[in-house]
């Protein structure tokens, strides 16, 4: 037998943990409380295993031997359970030491180190709570020695330092840490452990003896000198600390002593420092009514203010009629050359402001709108807001709740509605305040509102006609229930929550949380036999819905039991065992149980069977058609209390992990439940097929074209859609249930179609009616059904009803069917896919030619951004800054729960720390578009922070108002034609940048128009243009040929600022506009009011790209990189050097020469020498350069004799001069191998032959440098 040494003292949780493991053992050491022998180790717990005398020491160790010596776990389990021994070791046991210890009197501490020990072991144990927190135990379902390890390692703070408070805090880890000493092997090692009340003051001993063994456990993890330490006895430790207290003390009083000296002195008066002064937010305070123009007369603030520029432009744009497709026509009707285009908002929800996400499709389609616009075509871009049936019930219905206790039932239909439209008015104004702010130019004149009489009065024809058609038919069938809601709700409001094996879930209505992620197996006997047959389910509780088995019809285990029956063990009935091929005879037993009420796969058994459909759920969850003591039941109760049955009567066999995906209700945080509900129907059959029909003929565009995929998926295996929805907020439906006076008639039930009648007034319902059934009218009773639509199906009618569909107007003719769809890919199938089948089913016309798709914004987690989550980012936070508290107090004002509103403030805390920074409707425009990929985009407002660097150069006065000071403000003429190299190319430039922004908003790659935008202003314009023409335009006035090339620079700057803000304005509106606005103009008398209406730059009218002169440019930038490199690495801040430029031809030496002034401009030389061939005449390079290769036709030597140490340069070559030859090497052997020129492609052969001339230049160049720089040593 294996002997185990511990220690006799109940606090020793070492020996503990030991004897914990020894309970799950098969084979019970025989414990001995005491020393081990002298010739074993002296630590405890010690193992002396068998007749062996093998010793065993470590806890950890021997915990293993005497738990896991008869498992069979995995490798991974073992890795994991040792892993988290290792956190129990390092990084628990010292902080719970050097915590509990100095309370049990074992060492003495100050209270502020203890402090300090007390929060950090409360920050270890935080990160063992988030752990915890989707798990029961630390590795696997059930005990491992990782809980044994861990549980010990918390056990003293548990007993002494954690109070109520702190445990509250961490409310995973002491459910874990509850559930782990109440096991029986713990409670009989431990007995009853008393959770501490109230910890002891450090002043205090605790009436308990301190372990003796306390010298296996320092709080360093490391025994005190061999010794347990006691406060009579002062470890080494402890004098060094008290001897460093000693010196701090004695440093103290003579910094006192010095002090006291200094007062003693006569005064010297200081020097007063000027104050610093901070720059505040600057404004614009010109009084400027709405609606008048700004004023544009005064200077623009010295640093860039988005609130001073931004402001005051918006409702002048709108009351000037900017935004409106009348814009500059006489009528709509009358045909524009230049086309139309029509664009309508996705409708945002009413429920709440926009996020983030909102504004990047706001951003993409007002810069495609004023695209458009600027191209002179009849442009509208229609706003909405959506009324958001379900969402919005919930946000009043809780507003109720929280504010005056009601809830709708208390007030009654028509008082709840009335709350929602007051709820509506209110927050309908901030979405509409929100878009203003993002600069939307969209034609408020027009805005719709889903629930407005125009557009419920579209719906409401949209209904009775699709109904009278048999389109729109009445059906029982399975929807997704939620029970909190009390309503159907559409697949995309339902979550599906992944879960990897027994997980606990709160549920809306429950204290206590539900398990999931579990299959049960029970069995069910055969009737009239000893058989049964064993089948499993992952809802238990469905099981009283049960009306048969089925089996696969080639499974040979059930071939003797076709016409059997089985028995419900519960209810009355027998079921059949049913043989159907949906069966997966490999899954489980082979056998499944059917709930055709409860069941989407079921439900299908149960019509080819012809099975019974038993409905065991309310509409509140409680259980129905069910015996006692099940009746009455809530379903996840029921789920426990089924359970317990089955066990009672012998017929449950497991419980097992399961992997499953479970259905979350959006709005309420419900579990969905399949439930059979009467419910209105579009049959989408044919619609989809038309709507699949018109992409694969191209009379549809989708954009990207990898969403065809999905796009064809859905239409062509569509089923159909259920648009009934039990809510007291939409457009209710209007249909009558008829009830015929007459006793020749035979009453109708709910489901039957035939007795269902729809009507625009009820007169004209019952005139149907009347007519069906062929009595008098007087003889029909109607009832109007209570449901409302489905918010999606006014949504689909969306585009022809915010023109007043089914009536024929000149906006109808002019604007239906629209140009473009731009939403993001999530809801491609929800609202896309139903307004192509809408539009085509009841106009005949697709709703529009294209549909682009952009990202999704998720946060920086990768989260969609929802309100539910917390995780929104409202756009006028970003464009104006907000602090970190700011943000909290958005989460209070909101509707989440308490605990959500948690969760959210530390997500907030850790990705805003402080707060988030201004950053301007420009720069938040900029940035949305920056990041529009295919891909979902994950943002946070770091992006549009640095996107204001734009804006901010664009408005600089240095250099965009250049013009200003250098063109007087006088009536400037065109372009002269006699312009430099430098004019050229950045015309050039201007060009190339004209032509790709037009190509790329062409192909909505948005992300290739802000690059260009942003290459040309930031880096061509004001990098290297702004500073080769400072030398120009800086000379005092003279000779005619300078002041005449001065004024052609000054043309040249006019038309690229004049063309650049065109091109920029689209996605920055506001700046563009003020700076547009203080621009002189070359024809006053014949400029258009405003940039938002001036032509954008087109190719025709723009035709000077020169790919030679972009070509000669770049080489010229190359040179000056190479010269800029050299000036910074022999730290030439301010000095000027002479250049000299060694060409490798005549050619390259003309080209140099040409750009002479923009290289020495550019590279801040002193001159410029442009040296033909290996340096030309005796002395034409002199001694003294640092050398650098620009590219193989040119080196640069930069004279820097007398500045730089030459030692350092040779020691530089030679290590160039290393890396080449060891390059050359390589590539030499590579292409000397027997097969190189049979394997290795002819284009590769080309370039490592190039690769090896260039090294060789470079090579010979670099040991000429070394013998130069040798000379001057």
């Amino acid at each position: 037998m294996d002997t185990l040494y511990v220690s006799p003292h109940h606090d020793d949780f070492r020996s503990l943990q030991a004897l914990i493991a020894a309970e799950y053992s098969t084979s019970h050491p025989r414990a001995v409380n005491g020393e081990p022998p002298e010739h074993l180790a002296k630590s405890r717990p010690t193992l002396v295993v068998g007749s062996s005398g093998a010793v065993l020491t470590g806890v950890n160790a021997v915990s293993w031997y005497l738990s896991h010596r008869e498992k069979g776990t995995s490798a991974k389990e073992d890795s994991q359970v040792w892993q988290w021994l290792s956190f129990a070791e390092n990084e628990l046991t010292p902080v719970a030491c050097a915590v509990v210890f100095p309370l049990l009197g074992v060492m003495e501490v100050d209270k502020q180190v203890h402090q300090n020990s007390l929060m950090e072991l409360k920050r270890v144990l935080g990160i063992l709570d988030q752990t915890l927190q989707p798990k029961t135990f630390l590795v696997g379902e059930k005990i491992s020695l990782a809980d044994i390890g861990v549980t010990m390692a918390v056990l003293l703070p548990y007993k002494y330092a954690l109070e109520p408070s702190d445990r509250k805090s961490l409310i995973n880890v002491t459910r874990w840490f509850l559930t782990c000493i109440n096991q029986p092997q713990f409670a009989k090692v431990l007995g009853k452990v008393a959770l501490c009340e109230k910890m002891l003051p450090l002043s205090a001993k605790a009436s308990s003896t301190p372990p003796t063994s306390v010298n296996d456990t320092a709080v360093n993890g490391k025994a005190v000198n061999g010794k347990s330490v006691s406060r009579g006895c002062k470890t080494e430790a402890q004098l060094k600390k008290e001897a460093k207290k000693r010196e701090k003390m004695e440093k103290f009083q003579q910094k006192k002593e010095m002090e006291e000296k200094k007062k003693q002195e006569p005064k010297t008066e200081k020097k007063t420092k000027p104050e610093k002064k901070e720059l505040g937010v600057i404004t614009y305070n010109i009084p400027t009514p709405p609606g008048e123009k700004k004023d544009v007369l005064s200077p623009l603030p010295d640093s860039y203010s988005p609130q001073y520029v931004e402001a005051a432009w918006y409702s002048w744009w709108e009351k000037q009629g900017f935004f409106k497709p009348e814009y500059r026509r006489q009528s709509l009707s009358e045909p524009n050359p230049r086309g139309i285009f029509m664009m309508c908002i996705p409708p945002p929800n009413v429920t709440g402001s926009l996020h983030l996400g909102h504004a990047l499709t706001n951003a993409i389609q007002d810069c495609l709108t004023r695209w458009h616009r600027m191209r002179g075509e009849t442009t509208l871009w229609n706003p909405g807001c959506d009324h958001a049936g379900i969402a919005t019930q919930v946000v009043v219905e809780k507003k109720l709740m929280r504010e005056r206790g009601l809830t709708r039932h208390d007030l009654g239909r028509e008082n709840f509605i009335e709350e929602v439209w007051k709820w509506k008015n209110e927050k309908g104004d901030r979405i509409y305040h929100q878009l203003r702010k993002l600069g939307s130019s969209l034609d408020w004149d027009r805005a719709c509102f889903t629930m407005d009489l125009k557009l419920s009065y579209a719906v409401q024809e949209a209904f009775i006609r699709l109904h009278e058609e048999g389109v729109i038919y009445r059906s029982k069938r399975l929807v997704n229930w939620s029970c909190t809601l009390n309503s159907a709700i559409s697949d995309i409001e339902v979550d599906k929550k992944e879960l990897t094996g027994r997980t606990l879930l709160p549920v809306p209505g429950y204290k206590e949380k539900v398990e999931f992620g579990v299959l049960i197996s029970f069995a069910y006997k055969i009737k009239g036999t000893d058989e049964e047959v064993i089948v499993a389910t992952t809802r238990v509780e469905t099981m009283l819905g049960d009306t048969a088995v089925a089996v696969h019809p080639s499974d040979p285990r059930y071939q003797h039991l076709k016409g059997k029956t089985v028995v419900h063990p519960f209810c009355d009935r027998t079921m059949p065992i049913v043989f159907d091929e949906f069966v997966d005879m490999n899954f489980g037993t082979g056998a499944v149980k059917i709930t055709p009420a409860h069941d989407h796969n079921d439900y299908e058994v149960g019509v080819r069977h012809n099975l019974a459909f038993v409905n065991v759920l309310d509409e509140n969850g409680y259980l129905i058609n069910v015996p006692p003591p099940f009746l009455g039941m809530k379903r996840f109760e029921a789920r426990k209390a089924v359970l317990q049955a089955l066990k009672d009567k012998g017929q449950f066999k497991e419980v097992k992990d399961n992997p499953m995906v479970v259905p979350v209700c959006s709005r309420s945080k419900d579990i969905v439940e399949p439930l059979l509900k009467p419910q209105w129907y579009v049959d989408c059959t044919e619609m989809a097929r038309q709507a699949a029909d018109a992409v694969r003929e191209g009379r549809l565009k989708i954009i990207p074209d990898h969403h065809l995929k999905t796009w064809f998926n859905w239409m062509d295996n569509i089923r159909d859609w259920c648009i009934s929805r039990q809510l007291w907020w939409g457009h209710r439906i209007p249909a009558y249930f008829v009830t015929v006076n007459d006793p020749s008639v035979k009453p109708g039930e709910d489901t039957d179609g035939e007795y269902w009648v729809s009507g625009r007034t009820e007169e004209e319902a019952r005139g149907k009616a009347a007519k069906r059934f062929g009595v008098a009218a007087e003889k029909i009773s109607l009832r109007q059904d209570e449901d409302v639509l489905d918010t999606w199906f006014s949504s689909g009618i969306f585009p022809f009803s915010i023109f007043g569909w089914p009536n024929e107007c000149e906006d109808l003719r002019v604007f239906y069917p629209g140009t473009l769809l731009e939403t993001g890919h999530d809801i491609l199938f929800f609202w896309v896919a139903r307004m192509v089948m809408m539009g085509i089913k009841l106009t005949g016309q697709l709703p529009f030619k294209e549909v682009y798709l952009h990202a999704v914004v998720r946060d920086a987690h990768g989260r969609k951004m929802s309100k539910s989550l917390g995780n929104v980012i409202d756009p006028l936070d970003v464009i104006t800054g907000i602090s970190l508290e700011g943000l909290h107090a958005q989460l209070i004002d909101s509707n989440l729960d308490p605990v959500e509103i948690e969760k959210a403030k530390q997500g907030q805390k850790s990705d805003y720390p402080n707060g988030i920074p201004e950053c301007g409707t420009d720069a938040l425009r900029f940035a949305l578009c920056a990041y529009t990929s295919q891909g979902d985009a994950q943002t946070a407002p770091s992006g549009p922070l640095s996107q204001k660097g734009v804006t901010t150069s664009v408005s600089s006065d240095k250099r965009c108002c250049w013009v200003f000071f250098l063109g007087g403000g006088r009536c400037l003429s065109q372009l002269s034609g006699q312009e430099n190299v430098a004019d050229r190319w950045i015309l050039s430039r201007l060009c190339a940048a004209v032509s790709l922004c037009g190509s790329a908003f062409e192909a909505y790659d948005f992300p290739s128009v802000t690059t260009t935008i942003y290459n040309f202003w930031l880096y061509e314009l004001c990098d290297v243009y702004l500073e080769c023409v400072k030398p120009v335009l800086s000379r005092p006035d003279g000779e005619d040929a300078a002041q005449r090339e001065a004024e052609t620079c000054r043309q040249t700057l006019y038309t690229c600022l004049e063309v650049g803000l065109r091109l920029l304005s689209p996605l920055m509106p506001f700046v563009t506009e003020e700076l547009f606005q203080r621009l002189p103009q070359r024809q006053p008398h014949n400029s258009p009011p405003s940039i938002s209406v001036t032509p954008y730059p087109e190719t025709s009218e723009f035709c000077w790209h020169s790919e030679e002169v972009d070509r000669q440019m770049e080489f010229a930038m190359t040179v000056v990189r190479t010269i800029r490199s050299l000036r910074a690495d022999y730290n030439l801040t301010k000095t000027r050097a002479a250049c000299y430029l060694q060409c490798i031809d005549c050619n390259t030496v003309a080209l140099v020469e040409k750009y002479s002034l923009q290289i020495q401009t550019l590279s801040y030389s002193q001159s410029i020498h442009p040296v033909s061939g290996d340096g030309g005449e005796k002395g034409a390079i002199p001694e003294g350069c640092a050398v650098a290769i620009a590219s193989d036709r040119c080196t640069v030597h930069l004279l820097l004799k007398g500045l730089i140490d030459t030692e350092k340069e040779v020691a530089k070559l030679g290590a160039k001069q290393a890396e080449l030859e060891k390059q050359m090497e390589r590539l030499k052997e590579k292409m000397l191998k027997s097969d190189y020129k049979e394997k290795v492609p002819e284009k590769v052969q080309e370039q490592d032959a190039d690769k090896l001339r260039q090294s060789q230049t470079e090579l010979q160049k670099v040991k000429e440098a070394m013998d130069n720089f040798k000379k001057m040593m």
